[in-house]
């Protein structure tokens, strides 16, 4: 393959402890760049980036990359930012295709997160600013489309944590399993992610935490929306950062990089179809997810590759058991080698960077492993996977399943019933300070269209987690829900 890509550079790090100890992010993402470099073995490489990408974090500068490349000698390259909504693994497909046409010899992807360094500024009455960046990169990417439909935001805000509970309701609705064999198999599965977040020396929650830790709410585990207490939440108050270059293979030989620093991509797929929740025919089986899915099997099958370590994105539960599904993976299957977010950690717009650069360390290490990532963005609504391997056993390939998707999975439209009874197809309650305030309903009308209820009623909020509510029928006015049987 001419101008094959490869993974020649890996910077990870992640900091603890007081105010005075811990950096911005900015200079995290400085500090892993040139971890990243020194990882090459050749310094030399700064003369072929001619592209920096960062993915957009909680933080305020305008062009982190360029700042880096200034103070660092390969102020050549172009420089981006990818607002929030567009998936991670974008920019290494972009990365991939560039380095493939011959557009680019190399590119640096970074990103970081210091929302601790934030947080332990407030414990200690420290006054932070970060440092100001006003030139804008020279380029910025954003999603075409917004990542909510009006009447679930009135409803559930923007925090992710109420969709991602509802479709969880879905899911445990679709597999019939009672609400307290449920909560259980929730606990389970985070219990055994923290088991191996206690392993990796990147993990930023070491501890392992019982089942029943996990399930039952406390004042350290309070609930936030009914199934999910914070411990079933990605964890985004980190100090993380994490680095990739690649380049050409060529360009690798060229500066005479050592292939035991060398990992190949080999398999990519994403879809960037835009659905708001409430308007997906089936909330726990997208069609761009399903699309995605079978070109990464059919892809390894017709290469006769079988990938043998996986990291499915964990923001909650339910992603992980949508993408395990979507790749019909066996129950013993281990779905995770960080950890998974909530122990891991979970940089707002990194972490599938971090995930990634901790799989290929991991290729690194055990050379025969093959590694699948998965990413998300939204509320589940794009999905990407990306397989990687110690040798190149294939020319890269990639695919956007958008178009398809697009065409397949058509949004159900909102219901124009103002009142009446509607059958419910998902349901949360959310939580503040360990207190139920609202039960959030999605439900289905006679014409099968959408609508969505709230419920400030104790009664109902408590039947909410007493009784499978996905199924009844909801009496509704205007957007208040009634009642259920």
């Amino acid at each position: 393959m001419k101008n094959r890509p490869v993974l020649i550079g890996i910077g990870c790090l992640q900091q603890k402890g007081s105010f005075a100890e811990l950096d911005e992010a900015l200079i995290l993402m400085e500090k892993v760049t040139l971890a990243a470099i020194q990882d090459t073995e050749n310094s030399e490489i700064i003369n072929y980036i001619d592209e920096i990408q960062i993915p957009k974090g909680y933080w305020t500068y305008r062009d982190p990359g360029k700042w880096i490349a200034d103070k660092h000698g390969f102020s050549v390259a172009t420089t981006s930012v990818t607002k929030i909504g567009v998936l991670q693994q974008n920019l290494i497909n972009s990365a991939c295709k560039k380095i493939i046409n011959g557009e680019i010899r190399a590119s640096l992807i970074v990103g970081g997160e210091a929302r601790y360094k934030k947080i332990q500024a407030l414990k200690e009455g420290i006054d932070f600013e970060e440092m100001k960046l006003l030139k804008n990169p020279d380029h910025y990417v954003k999603a075409k489309e917004d990542l909510y439909v009006p009447e679930e935001l009135d409803a559930l805000g923007m925090m992710a944590v109420g969709y991602y509970a509802v479709m969880e309701s879905a899911m445990r609705h679709k597999q019939k399993i009672a609400l307290v064999d449920h909560e259980k198999f929730l606990g389970d599965f985070y219990s055994n992610f923290s088991k191996i977040a206690s392993k990796n020396p990147h993990a930023w929650n070491q501890k392992i935490y019982s089942s029943n830790e996990i399930q039952k709410p406390s004042i350290s585990n309070p609930r936030i929306a009914y199934p999910y207490n914070k411990l079933h939440n990605s964890s985004w108050n980190v100090n993380q950062s994490s680095a990739l270059i690649l380049t050409s293979e060529r360009i690798a030989d060229k500066l005479n990089i050592p292939c035991s620093k060398r990992i190949y991509p080999l398999i990519s797929s994403e879809t960037n179809h835009m659905v708001g929740l409430i308007q997906r025919p089936d909330m726990t089986n997208p069609i761009g997810l399903k699309l995605a899915a079978d070109f990464i099997l059919k892809t390894t099958k017709k290469n006769k590759i079988q990938p043998t370590i996986y990291e499915l994105y964990s923001c909650f539960p339910i992603a992980v058991q949508m993408f395990s599904k979507a790749l019909n993976l066996s129950d013993e299957i281990i779905e995770t080698i960080t950890g998974g977010m909530p122990f891991a950690g979970g940089p707002l717009n990194n972490y599938m960077l971090h995930a990634t650069a901790q799989m290929l360390l991991k290729i690194r290490e055990k050379t025969e492993e093959i590694g699948l990532v998965t990413g998300v963005s939204g509320m589940m609504t794009k999905q990407s996977l990306a397989i990687w391997a110690k040798e190149p056993l294939m020319d890269f390939e990639s695919k956007d399943v958008t178009k398809k998707a697009e065409e397949l999975e058509v949004a159900v439209p909102i219901s124009r019933q103002t009142k009446g009874e509607a059958i419910v197809i998902g349901c949360t309650n959310l939580y503040e300070k360990n207190n139920a305030l609202r039960a959030v309903f999605y439900a289905e009308d006679s014409k099968g269209h959408r609508l969505v209820l709230i419920s400030n009623d104790k009664e109902i909020i408590k039947q909410v987690e007493k009784e499978e509510c996905v199924g009844l029928k909801a009496k509704h006015s205007s957007n208040q829900l009634l009642s259920l049987d």
